[in-house]
């Protein structure tokens, strides 16, 4: 997918509970707030709830899209045509931004016929959009499966930790042999006290000399976000004066404001 043609790419990693979905959907605030919009947000984590976050409820799944198709298309209908239709109707319209659900991977035995097809699929949807957004599993297989060869920009999360940094180091390293191309790599350490330790002040600056990741800064631990993920509100009507917001919007103007889109 060449940005220039479709939606300026940008990818979402880490590993599982650092917080990164709650990152895309500050991103998407971010974007909608500065009306750089259409935005097509991907949750391409089989364990994530964007959708949660972003107060959306979801009727079908990308995945669920892809097993019926095996099925159920009918006679004179292209498995394209099938899987077009359906992606479709599966788009969730919000102001501003849609979303799309991946849903469960694939189970036993590969279907790469229906992968290529959800890629082509997914490539012509894109179009439509200035910005596609993909939140992913910490293996990014899905932007493989997707085909989503160039990304403007990957925020690779962590939580205040030393594993965490670390799988984000080697996160960074996993995009040379899935042979994508990013433009730029930006670690974005999350929850992370109002004093940051040393010791992990020295591990982010270990990763950043020995990746090619670029630090984006800091995000403090936050009451307003956990208070809106307990009482499942979406995190879009969070006050832009919250802490946490401010941070995140000021290392998303910083990697993305100048992106001549």
């Amino acid at each position: 997918m060449v940005t220039g043609h479709g939606a300026q790419i940008i990818a979402m990693a880490g590993k599982g509970g650092t917080g990164k979905t709650t990152l895309t959907a500050l991103l998407i605030k971010y974007l909608v707030e500065s009306g750089r919009t259409p935005v097509l947000a991907v949750d391409a984590d089989a364990n994530a709830n964007l959708n949660e976050l972003l107060g959306l409820e979801v009727d079908i799944t990308l995945g669920e899209i892809r097993e019926r198709m095996k099925t159920e298309t009918p006679q004179g209908m292209t498995k394209n045509e099938f899987m077009e239709l359906h992606i479709n109707q599966a788009v969730i319209e919000a102001k501003g931004f849609d979303l799309l659900v991946m849903g469960q991977p694939e189970g036993p035995g590969c279907y790469c016929m229906a992968n290529s097809i959800l890629a082509q699929v997914m490539e012509k949807l894109a179009r439509n959009y200035r910005y596609l957004l993909v939140d992913n599993e910490a293996g990014m297989e899905h932007l493989s499966r997707l085909n989503l060869r160039k990304i403007h920009t990957l925020f690779v999360v962590s939580d205040p930790s030393a594993r965490g940094v670390l799988t984000a180091a080697r996160i960074a390293d996993l995009t040379k042999s899935l042979q994508v191309d990013v433009r730029q790599k930006v670690l974005v350490v999350n929850r992370v006290p109002v004093e940051v330790p040393a010791a992990l002040d020295k591990h982010v600056h270990e990763a950043i000399e020995n990746t090619d990741l670029e630090f984006g800064g800091y995000l403090p631990a936050s009451d307003e976000i956990f208070e809106k993920e307990m009482a499942q509100e979406s995190l879009l009507d969070l006050p832009i004066d919250t802490p946490a917001v401010k941070n995140a919007f000021a290392i998303f103007e910083r990697f993305l404001g100048g992106d001549g889109s």
